[in-house]
């Protein structure tokens, strides 16, 4: 008879969540043994060298980082380094991309007269000003009780509404779709797209749909660091789940790789592996729910099919392509967000189009140049050169299921990008060492076969309110099963999603309180 290895903990995946969990449970005295079913650990949070013959490091599946807690790169002893972007985007407006919107975040005033030459008026940027205004105001209350217990949400609305103008938004924000928000606050179409975008990142909605699923997409991400600042991190994102991974070793961890958890016991603590198994007084998913339910004999009931809506483009470029704007630098434009065709209607048009099936006519997507705020990604033969990350809306599982279909729509979205330069991007990709431009693009169904993601969903399912929907959910950390063994430390816990450790936080947090 083959004695089975008994843990206090057993964590079921080694992404971000996973090793934020085990680090803070080991650290805890704790006896903690972590199962990682790829060759590698970090998940979605990782670098790679996807080119032949070329040194660089990109971040391949997230790149950014917004919503990790200052307080738990300080408990841990994290060795990352984020970096502030000073333009935090650039808007050419289709209908004329030799004008754009510059959103620089050191100069108000330079701002101002982007917005002015771009509406025609200061009107816009008044309300952006207020609109976002309110928002910090929300996102100071709001951000640090996401490492505590849940609270309700009359509470919730205490906390976020400090002043008239965030509990206005506040009100509005969780009970009228964000489209109608934004309509009424801005004028512009250009400036709607550019707010909208937020609530659409991993999230396959109209922006007007009764569901507010596209208004909790959006709270998370103005809410991050209690600023809503997008970060990048030095070295990339190999370098955030390197760095939790060390801290979880340090601490006692055990780390397995290659190993596929193939089933989970919650009444014995039992999880079970080709050729192996053992048991935990507690045990943690940090995959997503629907992964998890696969594992147990009596599922918990998460939704079967979730579904992403992106497309994920990485580039290797000789050099930053020229703007068909010459009034804005193009370090400048790409350093910071750079929207494309994500006008207001011609997002929601792009909705109905992926919607019925169709690759979206003129994809919206977002690209940023990580190079540029941090060039240690790449080696020194490669020191003029930068990198390009574009991340396409609107494209679910559904518009990639006939043969083809992913080459028509990265070729769909290049073209898109190419209406707002004054070159054609393939003119400045660089050649990898096997002759081939070096660019590479995942749908959200390669996601699932690479990640564990399923359906591609980059947030595990879909996201929800920070705060307890139901009494019993009050003072509970928002990981919690039906199993008082069981709990959810990945981004399909309540106040998940991102790259941020907060699910793995809470669930770890919720272990040591028993």
């Amino acid at each position: 008879m083959i004695t089975m290895q008994s843990y206090d903990d057993i964590v079921i995946g080694a992404g971000h969540n996973g090793l934020t969990a085990a680090a803070y449970l080991a650290r805890a005295g704790r006896k903690v043994l972590v199962l990682e079913r790829s060759d590698h650990l970090g998940g979605a949070t990782v670098s790679a060298r996807p080119f032949p013959g070329m040194d660089a490091r990109l971040s391949r599946y997230s790149y950014l980082v917004s919503l990790m807690p200052r307080q738990i790169i300080t408990d841990l002893g994290l060795d990352i380094t984020l970096i502030r972007r000073r333009y935090s985007s650039y808007t050419p407006i289709p209908a004329d991309p030799t004008r754009g919107i510059l959103i620089d975040t050191a100069d108000d005033s330079a701002t101002a007269a982007s917005f002015r030459a771009a509406t025609g008026s200061d009107a816009d940027f008044a309300a952006w000003q207020r609109f976002y205004g309110s928002m910090a105001s929300i996102a100071e209350g709001v951000f640090p009780t996401l490492l505590r217990p849940l609270v309700d949400a009359d509470e919730m609305a205490s906390i976020a509404g400090a002043d008239l103008d965030a509990l206005d938004l506040w009100e509005r924000l969780t009970t009228q779709p964000a489209g109608k928000i934004i309509a009424d606050t801005f004028a512009d179409d250009t400036v709607r797209g550019i707010v909208a975008t937020d609530g659409l990142i991993g999230t396959f909605a109209d922006m007007h749909e009764p569901s507010l699923r596209q208004n909790i997409c959006l709270l998370y991400h103005l809410i991050g660091g209690g600023t809503g600042d997008w970060d990048v991190p030095v070295g990339g994102m190999g370098a955030v789940s390197g760095a939790l991974a060390a801290a979880a070793v340090a601490a006692g961890a055990e780390i397995r790789t290659g190993v596929e958890v193939t089933a989970v016991d919650p009444d014995t603590g039992r999880v079970g592996w080709r050729g192996g198994g053992a048991t935990a007084d507690h045990i943690l998913a940090a995959c997503a729910p629907a992964v998890l339910d696969g594992l147990l004999d009596e599922p918990l009931g998460a939704d079967p099919a979730p579904h992403g809506a992106q497309l994920k483009i990485n580039v290797l470029l000789r050099r930053l392509p020229r703007l068909r704007d010459t009034t804005t630098p193009a370090g400048a434009a790409f350093s910071g967000t750079f929207h494309i065709h994500e006008g207001f209607d011609a997002l929601a048009r792009a909705y109905r189009e992926a919607a019925g099936g169709q690759i979206p006519s003129h994809p919206p997507s977002e690209i940023y140049c990580h190079t540029l705020s941090d060039p240690s990604i790449l080696g020194p033969e490669l020191a003029d050169m930068h990198t390009l990350t574009l991340f396409g809306l609107h494209m679910p599982p559904g518009v990639f299921t006939r043969p083809g279909a992913k080459d028509e729509a990265v070729a769909a979205t290049l073209a898109a990008l190419d209406s707002v330069l004054a070159e054609p991007i393939s003119d400045v990709i660089a050649i990898d060492a096997t002759g081939a431009p070096c660019i590479e693009a995942k749908s959200p169904l390669e996601l699932q076969d690479a990640v564990g993601l399923p359906g591609g969903n980059i947030f595990h399912r879909p996201l929800q309110w920070p705060w307890a929907e139901t009494d019993g959910e009050v003072g509970t950390w928002g990981v919690e099963t039906g199993h008082p063994r069981l709990l959810i430390a990945g981004a399909g816990a309540r106040r998940g999603g991102g790259v941020s450790g907060i699910p793995g936080y809470n669930a770890a947090a919720a272990v040591l309180q028993t």
